[in-house]
């Protein structure tokens, strides 16, 4: 008899723990800290913009958000590093042109799928893009610097995303100049080999360069768009002398797909609010950032049809993926 009650008391013990771990995982989300994974480097504009929405983000969900920055082939490290992580909404992305719409094109094989295997969120930001050139280069424009890429059989590039690689490969072809192109990890070092001289120019959004702009120490020549935009005002575009020299650099918050729909839909509100706010944006366009709120139905259509617009532009720029 007493071996039974010692048994029942046993099994009424696993049951009230059993319980215990039932009523743990049924708090609401979220109920822990949420990793967002910045697939550039810190100081970069995907970074930067990251942080200034998950600082308000945070405040609406209730919780600690902390931004883990995984650089490298161009976004491929974090994306590859979301695709595997449990879909729990505790891993996120901030995902980019970069790793979802041109490297299914720049590279021959992907440790992730770019549309499959990820959950949209919300689209979140349009990063726009300038040419420059180092602040003691003789160009003073695109007409300079034109007349000096042509005539010379030493230019080079540097480049810290997909979007500089592609839009410098672009313009060498619409051009007909060539350049020795060299990739950086993220565009915050490329920008400090800018700055000592290391090569001639690169395209850079504006969100990591706007400081070394106004310090004089870059020299913008051009939007990378068909016309002007009111974040650089004066700044002649690119599409003014190369018609459809435009190319949409999009973020976008996203987990590892087969989220559960409550906590995709609890996310997206929260982003799309803080996105909405007159103080976001004003913050937005002091650093050079578009923002481009859209619920997660919008930001899939999208991404799909950005993946084709990228393999578009990067077949017409004469890229061979690698």
């Amino acid at each position: 008899m007493q071996i039974l009650n010692s048994s029942v008391t046993k099994i009424l013990a696993m049951g009230a723990l059993v319980l215990g771990v039932a009523a743990a995982t049924a708090q609401p989300y979220p109920n822990k800290p949420i990793r967002v994974i910045v697939p550039f480097a810190a100081g970069s504009g995907t970074d930067v913009m990251t942080r200034v929405l998950m600082e308000d983000v945070h405040k609406g969900l209730g919780a600690t958000i902390v931004i883990d920055n995984k650089p490298g082939a161009n976004g491929s490290v974090a994306a590859e590093a979301v695709s595997k992580a449990p879909p729990d909404g505790y891993t996120l992305l901030l995902g980019t042109s970069s790793a979802h719409s041109a490297n299914p094109w720049l590279y021959k094989k992907l440790n992730y799928a770019p549309i499959k295997d990820f959950t949209p969120i919300a689209r979140t930001t349009n990063f726009p893009f300038i040419l420059v050139v180092n602040a003691n280069a003789p160009a003073a424009n695109v007409a300079d610097f034109l007349k000096g890429v042509r005539t010379s059989s030493k230019n080079t590039m540097g480049y810290g995303n997909a979007t500089g690689q592609v839009a410098g490969a672009h313009l060498m072809n619409v051009a007909k100049f060539s350049a020795v192109a060299v990739p950086y990890r993220s565009t915050p070092p490329a920008l400090v080999d800018l700055v000592g001289g290391q090569f001639d120019f690169m395209f850079v959004d504006l969100a990591s360069s706007q400081g070394l702009v106004k310090d004089g120490k870059v020299r913008p020549l051009a939007m990378m768009a068909d016309k002007s935009s009111t974040l650089m005002p004066g700044l002649p575009a690119l599409g003014e002398t190369f018609p459809g020299f435009s190319y949409i650099a999009w973020g976008g918050l996203m987990g590892p797909a087969g989220m559960p729909r409550d906590i995709v839909a609890k996310l997206s509100a929260e982003v799309v609010k803080s996105l909405n706010k007159v103080a976001i944006k004003e913050r937005f366009a002091t650093l050079g950032l578009e923002p481009y709120p859209a619920a997660p139905e919008e930001f899939a259509s999208f991404m799909v049809e950005q993946e084709a617009a990228w393999g578009t532009r990067i077949k017409d720029a004469g890229i061979q993926a690698e």
